[in-house]
């Protein structure tokens, strides 16, 4: 019986586990906090709110990291102890106590503030690149697309489009390919509305806790499913030796990232994509 391991019980962790729940396509959901009585009552109260809403996903909890073990997907998310999302010097130290009690599983980073962890990750622990999922920009193009559809006369599960780069100021959307009811986006929107979305782009961030929690859901199932969805996450990118961490449109399957993919760029777009990549 797969599940997955939910690292933090804060406001964030406590959403994310009942969005899981609630999916009913993960047959258990593990919440782990060192406040061994708060991950306790929140599982249980996520647990009988099914009888209600009508999902069976089974909901535990533990206080020592050691239960991640075994996981189909791991997620970094906040401590019960201030809502605060993993990261900095501690962040660092449970990704490396993790990494030693479970080596394949997918980490899910679901924070908007764990860009930096990932980094460290991958260039500091060498942790496998594909391994590695922050999930924060897919929460981030769920808002964009709602007000992109409003000012297209359309809803937001209508638009398509990807945000790449560094969020919240080096953050490039690909307007080139993006789409709304099978139309290019730029013909149903004027230039000076496009603009506009674009100098919104840095208020929508950091999402809160409920998209940012709906948006490690989809893409923790993914890993753990392997139903080859597709998002914009964060993934280490790059051919050296060093990695840098940016948002890309990529490929996850069982195991984690499967493949990373380039957007369709105009040139100013991808100028903007280089200078993010540099500070990354």
């Amino acid at each position: 019986m797969s599940f997955i391991a939910i690292l933090g019980a804060g406001a964030l962790g406590g959403t994310l586990a009942h969005r899981l729940a609630s999916r009913s396509r993960i047959d258990e959901v593990r919440l782990i906090d060192d406040h061994p009585t708060i991950a306790q009552g929140k599982a249980l109260d996520i647990q009988q709110s099914g009888a209600v809403e009508g999902f069976g996903t089974r909901l535990t909890s533990a206080s020592a990291i050691e239960a991640a073990a075994g996981a189909a997907a791991i997620v970094f998310a906040d401590s019960s102890a201030g809502d605060v999302e993993h990261g900095g010097e501690g962040g660092l130290a449970l990704v490396r106590r993790i990494a030693a009690i479970e080596a394949r599983a997918p980490l899910v980073f679901a924070g908007a503030s764990q860009r930096p962890l990932i980094a460290r990750a991958a260039n500091e622990l060498r942790l496998a690149r594909p391994r590695l999922i922050g999930s924060a920009p897919a929460a981030l193009e769920s808002a964009l697309r709602a007000i992109a559809g409003l000012e297209a006369d359309a809803t937001g599960v209508e638009v398509q489009l990807r945000v790449v780069g560094v969020p919240p100021h080096a953050a490039v959307v690909a307007w080139e390919e993006a789409n709304a009811c099978g139309q290019p986006l730029t013909a149903l929107l004027a230039p000076h509305q496009i603009a506009a979305l674009t100098a919104r782009l840095p208020r929508l961030w950091p999402p809160g806790p409920i998209v940012l929690a709906s948006a490690a859901a989809r893409a923790a199932e993914a890993v753990t499913n392997g139903s080859r969805r597709r998002f914009s996450c964060f993934v280490a990118v790059g051919d050296g030796s060093t990695a840098g961490v940016l948002a890309m449109p990529v490929e996850l399957g069982r195991g984690g990232v499967m493949r990373i993919m380039r957007p369709a760029l105009t040139r100013l777009e991808q100028t903007r994509l280089d200078n993010a990549s540099a500070i990354s």
